[in-house]
């Protein structure tokens, strides 16, 4: 058998974990605690991506806490305890919110009304530090071509946006239709005009 397949010192490096295990749960957890704070903290913004400065700080920020998450361990046991304590604690805070409404209403902040009736809400768009541009280019992914077309645009707390067309009117739906109506009777009249004078 080769070398590296009986080498006891590779195997250890590979399983044994460089820091004791009760410091790699505790490790990702403050880092998950942390997280969830801060990102509750800064707003919607930083979730929602909406420029290139938004993405490089969620990328800088995952580089960031990577060496606080392992310590100065890098073996795969250590690695794989770690990434179990993210999810698991994740899993249990997601499961204790659902049950409790509330507490994550709370957590999760409320939604941001940034257009209302058309007309956009200047506060709530400086609350969530958003400029006027930005909001446009957010309406033009979705596929609107200006703010004409957006009755209602809604930042939720998860950083999506939701965005409500301006419908017409009831009566101007009904008087459309109404026209409709009447062009094709007119077109129907003139059909029966047209036979009865070839006859």
């Amino acid at each position: 058998m080769p070398d590296w397949v009986v080498s006891s010192g590779m195997w250890k490096e590979i399983f044994a974990l460089g820091v004791p295990l009760l410091e790699k749960i505790l490790r990702p957890a403050a880092v998950y605690v942390f997280l969830v704070f801060v990102l509750r903290v800064f707003g919607k913004r930083e979730l929602a991506q909406l420029n290139p400065f938004d993405l490089v700080v969620l990328l800088s920020l995952s580089n960031t806490v990577q060496n606080a998450i392992i310590g100065n361990d890098n073996s795969l046991t250590g690695g794989l305890v770690g990434a179990f304590t993210l999810l698991g604690i994740n899993y249990m805070v997601v499961r204790f919110l659902f049950r409790h409404r509330r507490l994550d209403q709370l957590f999760e902040g409320r939604p941001a009304i940034l257009v209302e009736h058309g007309h956009i809400v200047k506060n709530a768009l400086a609350k969530e530090l958003l400029s006027r541009s930005e909001l446009m280019t957010v309406l033009h992914r979705q596929g609107f071509d200006g703010l004409h077309e957006v009755d209602r645009c809604v930042l939720e707390p998860g950083g999506t946006f939701y965005i409500q067309r301006k419908l017409p009117a009831e009566e101007k739906v009904q008087h459309q239709e109404v026209m409709k109506a009447l062009g094709e009777l007119r077109a129907r009249l003139e059909v029966l005009a047209q036979m009865r004078g070839q006859e």
